[in-house]
């Protein structure tokens, strides 16, 4: 244990979402100091942090001046559309990126990313390839095969992602890839669709001076490239669980730097497939809040500040559904809290986001059952009950 860590703490949060939020949270209750920074006002993670920017990430110019401004000992990015060149200049300035910004410049491309797992550490994942044109979307689409997984190179919460059928379907897919792009990126990937009997995340959590250590593996569920219900422990089996954290451990050993890391896998009849990562906090991870003694944003801040972790307790049977809005308003107001809490071992996020669109998730709930099905059918009846007006 380190006893010279002194606390609190300067954090700079690029990104303050409803992940944001709950880290903020975190990392308040040790006495630390937060200044949530992101493109449009009174963001999630804004409305609890000690003081906030709004600001474009890809300007290289505002990130100067914000982090001339507050001088912070860490950089937290929350999000991939970052000026990254920026973030290795602030690192040799003596301000640590978490994990690094090394790290995070190979992460916030799922090109990067890819190729390092795939090319440099031999490890298995689905089939790819990239285009920059709709032209070379179709011939690349043809190598790899029908049906595919078209997405955007740089994104988050699934945008721009979709399943495509047959060639027919290429265009479209090139269109809306192209339109849910995060950044200054007009490339996609396609990927060979892997017939999977179960997706996970699998949280994994790189310390400076302590061995990695893991979370229970969590299932989840997506629509339209974005989760919408996730779920722990996950039932697969002991032996794949040994295989996906020896990849996690792999891949984020390459990578550096400490933080929790959101490692997705496709789990076959027979094979452990590696699919994505995050080097933050990961959204199929909210389940966390309800399912651990310490949920993925401590365990996050613990990590970043040195701090031990002494036991990850898994606490049952848990599951979190999204409350996603139906419809543009600017004008938030949600009905339907107290039938959605009326039920035990349910509880509920309301991520405060100050405007809604159809698909934006708005919030999350979460519940604990006697097993996964009852957690997630609580959980979904608890989403439905809460209606945005």
């Amino acid at each position: 244990m380190n006893n010279s860590i002194q606390l609190p703490k300067k954090l700079m949060l690029l990104g303050s979402g409803e992940l944001g939020k709950e880290f903020v949270i975190a990392a308040q209750r040790l006495g630390n100091y937060i200044i949530a920074v992101d493109r449009y006002p009174y963001a999630p993670a804004m409305q609890v942090a000690d003081c906030s920017e709004v600001i474009s990430m890809l300007s290289a110019e505002d990130l100067e001046r914000i982090v001339s401004k507050y001088q912070p000992d860490f950089i937290i990015p929350e999000i991939e559309a970052i000026r990254t060149e920026k973030l290795l200049e602030f690192e040799q300035r003596g301000i640590t990126v978490i994990p690094t910004a090394a790290a995070t410049n190979y992460t916030m491309n799922r090109d990067r990313i890819r190729e390092l797992a795939h090319q440099k550490l031999g490890i298995r994942t689905a089939k790819y390839g990239y285009a920059s044109t709709l032209e070379e979307l179709i011939a690349v689409s043809d190598k790899i095969g029908f049906p595919n997984v078209v997405k955007p190179v740089m994104s988050s919460s699934g945008k721009g992602q979709s399943v495509v059928k047959d060639n027919t379907e290429v265009k479209r897919a090139w269109d809306y890839a192209i339109a849910g792009s995060r950044g200054d990126s007009q490339k996609v990937i396609v990927e060979e669709f892997i017939d999977f009997e179960i997706e996970i995340t699998l949280l994994t959590i790189k310390q400076w001076n302590a061995p990695t250590v893991f979370c229970s593996p969590i299932g989840h569920r997506q629509e339209r490239g974005d989760y919408q219900e996730s779920w722990q422990p996950a039932a697969i089996s002991e032996d794949m669980i040994l295989q996906a954290q020896a990849i996690a451990t792999k891949v984020t050993d390459a990578l550096g730097g400490a933080g929790i890391f959101g490692v997705e896998f496709f789990i076959t009849k027979d094979e452990v497939i590696f699919s994505e990562l995050s080097p933050r906090p990961h959204d199929t991870g909210m389940v966390t809040l309800i399912s651990q003694n310490l949920n993925e944003f401590e365990l996050h801040l613990r990590a970043i500040l040195g701090l031990p972790i002494p036991h990850i307790e898994q606490l049952g049977f848990s599951a979190s559904a999204v409350i996603l809005a139906s419809e543009k308003s600017d004008s938030i107001v949600y009905t339907g809290v107290a039938e959605a809490l009326s039920e035990k071992d349910v509880d509920i996020r309301l991520f405060g986001k100050p405007s809604a669109h159809p698909y934006r998730r708005m919030g999350v709930a979460l519940a604990k059952g006697s097993s996964v099905k009852e957690a997630r059918e609580k959980a979904k009846r608890a989403a439905d009950k809460i209606k945005l007006l």
